[in-house]
């Protein structure tokens, strides 16, 4: 039990940061993913580890998108032997993953583009809150009957935020990640965008844009080599084609913006996509103003003020 409130029922993934657990939250009754930091992490980290966790799950749980899996809770339960041990609670999403899907081929290319519209959507709605998720990946991304959602924006981080340890490992999946990460730059929209076109080529091709022999092949190849041709497709428009060749650009200043990228994948599919606008501010019209200054009434006075606002609205 963790907080006293979430119930750990059996372990669903496991990594090298993390380990994800299916729970339940006993005061809403409703089942929960619960992400909990690996030791070798907490002992890298140490208590402004566990202050970071916390800033970025706040970031992202201001996050309120279909296709994003959303962050509930954030808190540390005490372990013997060990500091307190963060942990996430987001949103249990129930289905396979992408990269269970391209185990066994490339998608059509319809379907491909259509997820890969999803998840621009999503990381264009992150990125407006100045969000950067870090590890967009195939395991990443959930498939449901409602559309792709993006799993662990839990441990995403602030747009330019540096690395909790410099001299550590680079966070992410090597396929996935931009070049300019590996030379220590911060992260940011346009290393999304990266992994964004390296998902889109992989959901076309069957496989990754870099075919090489070990992590350091890979990270010399996405530095000095242009991706490798993708193969011909019935009926792919040149537009997608262009748009996954320019997110993997090695500048990140050439590569699209996600809202860019969703609105042109979604249009090829005739596919329907959220995406922040945030130049439109909505306003309060004045009935609506008036309405929130007058007092609440409650009792015998309800009637009465329940047909006072009837007469407003009229």
């Amino acid at each position: 039990m963790l907080g006293g409130r979430y119930q750990l029922v059996h372990r669903i993934g496991l990594g090298g940061m993390s380990e994800v657990w299916r729970g339940h939250d006993q005061v809403l009754d409703r089942p929960v993913a619960v992400k909990i930091m690996a030791p070798a992490v907490e002992g890298t980290l140490g208590q402004a580890g566990v202050e970071l966790i916390r800033a970025e799950a706040r970031s992202a749980a201001r996050l309120a998108h279909p296709n994003v899996a959303g962050v509930h809770d954030f808190g540390t339960s005490p372990a013997p032997g060990r500091p307190d041990v963060p942990y996430i609670v987001m949103e249990l999403v129930e289905g396979q993953t992408l990269s269970q899907h391209l185990a066994s081929g490339p998608l059509d290319w319809r379907i491909g583009v259509r997820i890969c519209a999803e998840v621009a959507a999503a990381l264009a709605a992150a990125h407006a809150e100045q969000v950067v998720h870090r590890d967009i990946k195939p395991a990443n991304v959930m498939l449901t009957p409602s559309g792709a959602k993006v799993l662990d924006f839990g441990i995403a981080a602030a747009v330019g935020a540096p690395e909790p340890d410099p001299d550590g490992p680079v966070m992410g999946t090597p396929a996935y990640v931009a070049p300019e990460r590996f030379e220590g730059m911060p992260a940011t929209p346009a290393t999304d965008m990266f992994a964004l076109g390296s998902l889109l080529y992989h959901c076309l091709a069957g496989r990754v844009p870099w075919t090489t022999r070990s992590h350091t092949e890979l990270i010399h190849a996405q530095r000095y080599w242009d991706p490798e041709p993708l193969p011909a497709l019935d009926g792919l428009p040149a537009e997608v084609l262009d748009l996954c060749f320019r997110c993997l650009r090695r500048d990140p200043r050439e590569r699209p913006t996600a809202l860019v990228a969703a609105l042109l994948l979604a249009e090829a599919v005739d596919a329907r996509v959220y995406v922040p606008l945030s130049d439109l501010q909505p306003t309060l019209p004045p009935w609506d103003e008036r309405a929130a200054e007058e007092p609440t009434y409650i009792g015998e006075h309800a009637g009465h003020a329940e047909h006072a606002g009837r007469h407003r609205a009229d």
